[in-house]
């Protein structure tokens, strides 16, 4: 049996039934009003969903992209570089491959000079890899005729850097059922700092994975520790042992080491001032764009002061501070929650930028149109071209920063005059000796070179020996200190100028390179002034792009956040600048508490040197205590009151009023620290014996205490140094 349905065009509704619903749906009461009002205003907000709310993030997409797809090497060429790791060594008939994990640069540019030296030296074709550019299980067919050397930094609490992120989540989780590493032979370099309480703590969780799996070390784990700054030291230290294995374990031989550049640096007259690249960061950095940072952009700064200005007499200068807000409204784009960094791309001071083209011969030329190729195709270009010698030297190298041992040894090849030459081979052949040199003076490359040849230009030395050498101009993070709910559209950073006498020779300074450039940009729009040590900057920018007080910029996600719950309790501890993101977390309970939200209690603990010269943010805090109503309590601690009162940092005052701590804590409390590592790890001590002795614990149990209550998320660090 069959059944066939008119369309519904075709039915035929009887007019008395019409007549009888019409009855039924007029509203004829206030009621019925109120039913279709509300009815009608769900429609309407259900139909402006995607319009008017709940709008798709348009950079969503990023959080599953690869960084290094969106922008990898051959984009626009039509070619596609392959993720596959043996495949590439296959491909450019490479014999090793130096994978780097790098969150400040420091580990990518050692790679880079260990690829380069390994080919120098043994003749070995060596490739310097982006972890993230390949893909992790494709490690498993390297085969046993290769080598691998892994430099890997950790940075914050443990973490592995962006680009590690993907391998360092393959190697944690893969098993020897699902993985075999056997025919892996590996080399490791960590890089760290023993202040952070998970020293190296990437590269040794990556070589027990690699060796559960099967892989084979071939000499023990080397680490570097910069909490003396000895990064640099340690890594030639253990390059020099790794050298020997090469010979001895592995049978490479060693020649005799010649100059062969990697980059063909040369300068065109074919191109115009338009085809070049002046100075703006390279949008193009697949290492640096991925999900938790945006593109760089130039914001104009809206409002700058001084937080403080006081004079140093122990050490003979000038300190100050300076509270900066940053306009995002002209590129909405950009967003930030409370708690995220905000990177400041810096440009070098004029006096060295001058110095370093002046002793290379190079002043004449320094706007001469100059192309950087790669003669390997192996090896990738990280600096923009084409350019310029002045926006290489301005914008796109560090040219302020000493110079490594290494270099000082290599650079002499290039020496004007055999006395130049003999100058710095003793120079660095001799450990110590380098090292009491840097005690005495602060010798960047300019410096080095006009001091081992005074008159003699330096113009045998290749600009392509520079750019592979010199490490690329990285930004500098600074903790936003406004709260994204109460500004929006305006980031704001709390800066510490630094400006550090070299220890042997007190009336000289070490001028911190962004904080510096940055206090330039904020005398020139109060007043017109000049940098308090006579520094200047070409502050307009490349091709004037920064002009009227703009400066390149970037924000980056944070995992430093506030509970959900505004009624939670939250225990603060910062020192020094440390107080920037406690300023916003502040703010933005207070700003709850005001729309009648309940907020949980608060305390901070904040430790500077005087009251009356660098209480960060003293007046506003005060206000806040008071608007707070008894929710906040602010303990201070100050290291310098002169006089027979003691030292008291903020460890002492945590200790002081543990009860409190061990209260807070007992109710769910969120704690946080902000500032230096060394701080940091006092204040995790102190904590951990608080708890102990109220508790009555054993040591194991406090530790199982740390590790409880940072799985959960409820203590968190942003600390540096």
């Amino acid at each position: 049996m069959s059944m066939s349905i008119l369309p519904l065009s075709q039915w035929r509704i009887p007019p008395e039934l019409l007549q009888d619903l019409s009855k039924v749906m007029t509203p004829t009461g206030v009621a019925d009003y109120v039913a279709l009002t509300v009815l009608s205003m769900a429609g309407a907000t259900y139909l402006s969903r995607g319009l008017l709310w709940d709008q798709p993030d348009p950079y969503a997409h990023l959080a599953f992209e690869r960084p290094q797809l969106k922008h990898g090497a051959g984009a626009g060429s039509g070619s596609k570089e392959t993720r596959n790791i043996a495949q590439k060594l296959a491909e450019t008939e490479k014999d090793l491959v130096v994978f780097w994990g790098s969150q400040s640069g420091t580990a990518e540019g050692f790679a880079n000079r260990l690829a380069r030296e390994i080919t120098l030296r043994f003749g070995v074709g060596a490739l310097s890899a982006d972890l993230s550019d390949f893909d992790p299980e494709s490690v498993a067919q390297i085969p046993d005729s290769k080598v691998v050397v892994f430099v890997l930094s950790t940075y914050g609490e443990g973490d592995p850097s962006d680009n590690t992120a993907e391998f360092w989540d393959w190697v944690n989780k893969a098993t020897k059922e699902q993985v075999t590493l056997q025919n892996l032979r590996y080399f490791a370099f960590g890089l760290g700092n023993s202040n952070y309480k998970y020293y190296n703590r990437v590269v040794d969780v990556v070589v027990e994975s690699l060796d559960r799996l099967g892989a084979k070390s071939l000499m023990p784990v080397g680490r570097a520790n910069d909490a003396e700054g000895a990064t640099q030291e340690d890594f030639i230290g253990w390059k020099e042992s790794l050298f020997s294995e090469f010979s001895h374990q592995l049978g490479f031989e060693e020649k005799e080491v010649q100059y062969v550049p990697t980059l063909a640096v040369q300068e065109d007259e074919s191109l115009e001032p338009i085809d070049l690249h002046h100075g703006e960061p390279d949008n193009r950095d697949s290492s640096r764009i991925t999900a938790q940072c945006s593109p760089v952009r130039p914001l104009d700064i809206a409002t700058s002061r001084q937080l403080f200005e006081v004079s140093d007499k122990q050490q003979q200068q000038q300190r100050h501070c300076l509270h900066i807000d940053l306009d995002l409204t002209s590129h909405p784009e950009l967003s930030y929650k409370t708690g995220d960094h905000l990177a400041i791309w810096p440009g070098n001071p004029d006096d060295e930028v001058a110095r370093l083209l002046q002793v290379l011969g190079r002043s004449a030329r320094r706007d001469a149109p100059i192309s950087i190729q790669s003669v390997d195709p192996a090896t990738k270009v990280k600096i923009p071209s084409p350019t310029s010698a002045a926006a290489l030297f301005r914008y796109y190298l560090e040219i302020c920063a000493p110079v490594n041992r290494d270099n000082v040894l290599g650079l002499a090849q290039f020496a004007p005059t055999p006395a130049a030459k003999s100058y710095l081979l003793e120079l660095g052949q001799d450990k110590a000796r380098y090292a009491a040199f840097l005690n005495r003076t602060h010798v960047n490359l300019g410096r080095l070179l006009q001091l081992a040849s005074p008159d003699a230009p330096w113009s045998e030395l290749p600009l392509s020996y520079l750019v592979e050498t010199l490490p690329p101009t990285q930004p500098r993070y600074y903790s936003i200190s406004s709260s994204s709910v109460i500004s929006p559209r305006k980031a704001s950073i709390t800066v510490l100028v630094s400006s550090t006498p070299v220890p042997e020779a007190p009336d000289q300074l070490i001028h911190g390179v962004t904080s510096n450039y940055l206090l330039a940009i904020s005398e020139t729009l109060h007043s017109s002034s000049s940098h308090p040590q006579g520094l200047t900057y070409h502050l307009t920018g490349p091709n004037d792009a920064l002009t009227g007080g703009k400066v390149f910029a970037h924000l980056r996600k944070s995992r430093f956040k506030l509970p959900r719950l505004g009624s939670c309790p939250l225990i603060m501890v910062a020192a020094g600048t440390g107080i920037a993101p406690f300023r916003a977390f502040i703010a933005e309970r207070r700003q709850l508490q005001q729309i009648g939200r309940e907020i949980g209690e608060m305390i901070l603990f904040f430790g500077c040197r005087h009251p009356d010269e660098d209480f960060l943010y003293c007046d506003e805090l005060d206000s806040l205590q008071t608007a707070l109503e008894g929710k906040l309590r602010i303990v201070t601690a100050f290291s310098r009151l002169g006089g027979a009162t003691p030292k008291r940092y903020v460890q002492d005052r945590v200790q002081e009023v543990g009860g409190e701590v061990v209260r807070l804590m007992d109710e769910g409390a969120n704690f946080y620290i902000c500032g230096r590592a060394g701080m940091a790890r006092e204040v995790d001590a102190v904590v951990g014996g608080v708890m102990k002795n109220a508790k009555g614990w054993e040591e194991e149990q406090v530790n199982e205490w740390r590790r409880g209550i940072k799985r959960r998320n409820k203590w968190q660090e942003d600390v540096w140094g």
